[in-house]
């Protein structure tokens, strides 16, 4: 998707760049400092979606939006250090024809930028609506054909937590492989999960959001109560379905996503756990060609899901907790980032 930026802080604007470029299919077009210049690009050259700050000099966010639709129209999605206390004039650039606001991200101590995420779903919703989702405006089937890291696939119930820990405390920082963990966790202690794992590791840790892509190197968790699973788009939903399934969010609902759109060959494991979630999906990722783990009675909490895997001879490996890392970095690193 063809992107602009305008802002007139030369800061900000490799912030918005950094964020915007780190999806696949996000080109920047042009960059402007004043809502005129907006304006005046707009017409020369017509973004997809124009990412515009609230108080550009000249002709602020509302009004720029009023132009822009007025005179080329173009998607249109305002950025704001604080969206809660500018409202009346999001509002207004709503009402002008913006299709939404996000909050800015920015830069912490140590240089890592934060609040990203929400500002990213909104660019993929309006990708979405565009019909630009895959690189360079490709549709999500084409962009599904491109080269994927392998996948990482972590379920986990009771104890899971700290068997969590251990094995992603002993991945190195850049593994080379996308990394999605499920756990049975209520939707309310799902961010605190993430922030405490977070700490356990030199990975970045993140919860995993609608429309959200898995990433190299990058842990997600899954943060509902309904079933997080990866879709055609090579993303991440979350679904109702099966409502009458007891383990939310469920480890097979997501293996069995995996199974059907993940492109790629990777190492799924079931970590301790109270009852059947993930064996049958680790059965069926087993059959397709994944290099499947689960963990032995001996360390497991308890000896629920990686039992019913063992007894589906679903899992490749049965091991200790504290040989799993090892054995997922040994099917993971390559040269080439393929499976070995």
């Amino acid at each position: 998707m063809r992107i602009a930026i305008a802002n007139r802080s030369p800061e900000a604007v490799e912030i918005l760049r950094r964020v915007i470029t780190s999806r696949q299919g996000h080109e920047i077009i042009w960059v402007a400092s004043t809502g005129q210049e907006v304006v005046e690009k707009a017409a020369l050259n017509k973004p997809d979606l124009i990412v515009a700050d609230l108080d550009l000099p000249i002709l602020d966010g509302p009004a720029l939006t009023r132009r822009v639709m007025h005179e080329n129209p173009c998607a249109i999605l305002i950025v704001t250090h604080k969206v809660s206390e500018n409202a009346a004039r999001v509002f207004e650039a709503v009402g002008q024809g913006a299709v939404d606001a996000e909050s800015m991200p920015v830069l912490d101590s140590k240089g890592n930028i934060t609040g990203a995420e929400e500002l990213l779903r909104k660019i993929g919703t309006v990708a979405r609506l565009l019909g630009k989702e895959g690189a360079n405006g490709q549709t999500d089937k084409e962009f599904a054909s491109r080269p994927m890291p392998p996948m990482i696939a972590i379920g986990s119930s009771t104890g899971g937590p700290k068997a969590l820990a251990h094995v992603i405390s002993l991945l190195p920082e850049k593994p080379g492989a996308a990394i999605v963990i499920i756990q049975h966790v209520d939707v309310q202690f799902a961010k605190g999960l993430a922030e405490w794992l977070s700490g356990q590791t030199k990975l970045k840790v993140r919860l995993a959001k609608p429309d959200l892509r898995p990433e190299e190197d990058v842990v997600f968790v899954a943060g509902t109560n309904d079933h997080l699973v990866l879709g055609e788009d090579i993303a991440f939903h979350y679904v109702a379905e099966p409502k009458d399934n007891p383990y939310r969010p469920s480890v097979d609902a997501f293996f069995h996503s995996l199974v059907k759109y993940w492109p790629q060959k990777g190492v799924a494991v079931l970590l301790t756990g109270m009852g059947r979630d993930g064996a049958q999906g680790l059965l069926e990722l087993r059959k397709t060609g994944w290099h499947t783990i689960a963990q032995d009675e001996k360390t497991s909490a308890v000896y629920g899901m990686p039992k019913a895997a063992a007894d589906l001879n679903a899992a490749t490996e049965i091991l200790p907790i504290e040989k799993i890392a090892e054995a997922i970095i040994k099917q993971i690193k390559s040269k080439e980032g393929r499976l070995i």
